[in-house]
């Protein structure tokens, strides 16, 4: 099938909370018509492809591509944040299209990161960059995303890893957090890291700090309604879950880069992180990062940007798939 027959696309990027979709028309086009539909408001994702396409009053696509928060291992996909459930081909056949092409939603958004621009990612420590040398990606958000990109040995060209680097287990550096987690062990069994380092991870981290401090454990909404009240606020206990959840990223961050050998820098993107630069670049992130010992020396210079992009570039990393 002749690469110019898969226009036009439709793209998407898809999280436990949200699903992101846009239109390109044509190879080498922008990508346009960027609408957020709730997943909560659609009772399966085909019900939400078919919302946007008439929202956006757009024709039957040629093509469609999307990241989306899980793994993809095979035909039948079943969200982990989220109730949808589907299979691939199935969905294809369905919305009549020539090609789909379905991945991880952090596989999608490492393959937008070599075309990210630069004033749409933040530098917060580090240097310069190693040429041609892996690159790392995480994010916070419903979940914990992990991935990155390898470079294939041919200029400019990388290959992007698709795993599940978030459910690793993650470790305690000091007596209090050696203490949040067995709190967390107790309520929910296995102490992954995005069982911390996540929106609902963020809301526990302050439940659990109250209870330490034996304090009034209040009505908790939402990871928004403490991140107001740490930065806007300036409340002491929404402060301590911030600055603890942004070591504990960092910790995980520095432990991606010495996996990898990720000299080419890490990102952090998520629907978090982003909404608290300002305060972010100044929090225990950095100090955790380096904090490996032997090799603090070795992550020093790594550069670390924030993906602070108006759009999500995973939809550039999906139109990139369907090239893959």
């Amino acid at each position: 099938m002749p690469k110019t027959s898969l226009f036009p696309r439709l793209l998407g990027d898809v999280g436990g909370t949200n699903a992101r979709f846009g239109w390109q028309a044509q190879a080498d086009g922008p990508i346009t018509d960027i609408h957020t539909l709730p997943c909560a408001d659609h009772p399966t994702i085909e019900a939400a492809m078919r919302a946007y396409l008439r929202l956006a009053g757009k024709p039957q696509p040629a093509a469609c591509a999307f990241g989306i928060a899980n793994p993809v291992t095979g035909d039948r996909v079943q969200m982990t944040n989220h109730h949808w459930g589907f299979s691939i081909r199935e969905l294809q056949s369905a919305l009549g299209l020539q090609k789909l092409k379905v991945i991880n939603d952090f596989t999608a958004l490492a393959l937008s990161l070599p075309d990210i621009p630069e004033e749409h990612r933040v530098q917060i420590s580090g240097g310069l960059p190693q040429h041609n040398a892996p690159i790392a990606l995480l994010g916070a958000g419903t979940g914990l995303g992990v991935s990155g990109l390898v470079p294939s040995g041919q200029p400019g060209h990388w290959l992007p890893l698709a795993g599940e680097g978030g459910h690793i287990t993650l470790a305690a550096h000091t007596l209090q957090e050696y203490q949040i987690i067995e709190w967390i062990r107790q309520r929910y069994g296995h102490v992954s890291a995005e069982r911390v380092l996540s929106g609902q991870g963020l809301v526990d981290l302050y439940i659990a700090l109250r209870q330490q401090q034996a304090l009034p454990v209040q009505e908790v909404r939402s990871a928004a309604e403490i991140s107001h009240w740490a930065l806007q606020d300036h409340d002491v206990v929404a402060l301590q879950a911030l600055n603890l959840f942004a070591g504990w990223l960092g910790s995980v961050a520095g432990d991606l880069v010495l996996t990898l050998g990720a000299r080419g820098g890490v990102y952090v993107g998520g629907g978090m992180v982003p909404r608290w630069l300002g305060w972010f670049e100044h929090s225990a992130f950095k100090t955790r990062f380096t904090a490996k010992g032997r090799f603090a020396a070795y992550l020093q210079d790594v550069p670390i940007w924030v993906i602070n992009a108006p759009d999500s570039p995973a939809l550039w990393g999906a139109a990139r798939a369907l090239s893959l």
